[in-house]
């Protein structure tokens, strides 16, 4: 009996550390599977994080590949426009060549027109006799040359024809106008405001002031073509009647002075049209 007894304490004991290890081992792995569980969430929300960080940063890579795009595509025009702009500021360089050309010429043309006229004048001032300088008035306007005679000096009393007086004057001019062929000639005449007297006998058909000055000029281009054998086509025959005085008609002196005819010399015409023909064309038009 007591041997039973003894066998019964040691299989209790037995069970009572078997039961003890058993509690404590569930209870480390308890701890170790929250510990696990805790270390699966704290991953878990680990790799959320890190996917959310892999989105924004491909969004961030898809922005900046938008970007890089619009910049391409910006610098690629940029580049065209520039080609473009080089292309104009080529042919403008061009342009301004061109016309510093035709100005440089145009200053040639001008300067030597300039000294052909200074020459001119003095020539004919030159020649004219100290009388005939009192009634012969010679300048040079805007590259042209005037040649003003008075009335009185030209043209028979109340008419328009030549009078002898006139004729060593107007040989004169006449040379000068033969030496320098380049030139055209207008002859212009002009009167003062006081209407005409009908009532002479080469006045009957004349109706007013501008016809008499045209029949002025008219005589003066024949006297110079039959006399002294000028070119007729190098001559023109104008009248300007009262309407381009000189100074007021209200006094005798003046209207003397406005009676007068003047001999116009300049450059022909087809001169000025080869100039227009040499001018640079705008293409910017």
């Amino acid at each position: 009996m007591k041997k039973n007894l003894t066998i019964l304490a040691v299989v209790a004991a037995s069970l009572l550390v078997t039961g003890c290890a058993s509690k404590k081992d569930l209870q480390n792995c308890q701890a170790e599977n929250r510990q696990l569980s805790s270390n699966y969430q704290s991953t878990k929300e680990q790799l959320a994080a890190a996917q959310a960080r892999v989105t924004s940063l491909e969004d961030q890579l898809a922005q900046q590949k938008k970007d890089y795009a619009a910049l391409q595509q910006s610098l690629d025009k940029s580049l065209n426009n520039a080609n473009s702009n080089n292309i104009n500021i080529s042919k403008l360089v061009d342009q301004i060549n061109e016309s510093n050309q035709y100005i440089r010429h145009l200053v040639e043309v001008k300067s030597k027109s300039d000294s052909l006229n200074l020459v001119l004048t003095n020539n004919l001032t030159r020649s004219l006799s100290n009388d005939e300088k009192k009634e012969v008035d010679v300048q040079v306007l805007k590259g042209v040359v005037y040649i003003s005679l008075a009335d009185n000096m030209l043209y028979k009393s109340g008419s328009y024809l030549i009078n002898d007086r006139a004729e060593q004057t107007l040989s004169k001019i006449a040379k000068i106008i033969t030496d320098y062929k380049d030139y055209d000639v207008l002859i212009e005449g002009n009167t003062d405001n006081v209407p005409i007297n009908t009532s002479a006998p080469l006045m009957k058909n004349i109706r007013n002031n501008w016809d008499l000055s045209a029949l002025r000029a008219s005589s003066v281009v024949q006297y110079l073509q039959d006399h002294f054998g000028v070119n007729p086509k190098r001559l023109t025959a104008g009248g300007r009647g009262e309407y381009n005085p000189l100074v007021s008609n209200d006094t005798e002196l003046g209207r003397q002075r406005n009676r007068r005819t003047q001999i116009i010399i300049t450059p022909k015409l087809d001169q000025f049209m080869d100039l227009i023909d040499k001018a640079p064309e705008n293409e910017g038009k």
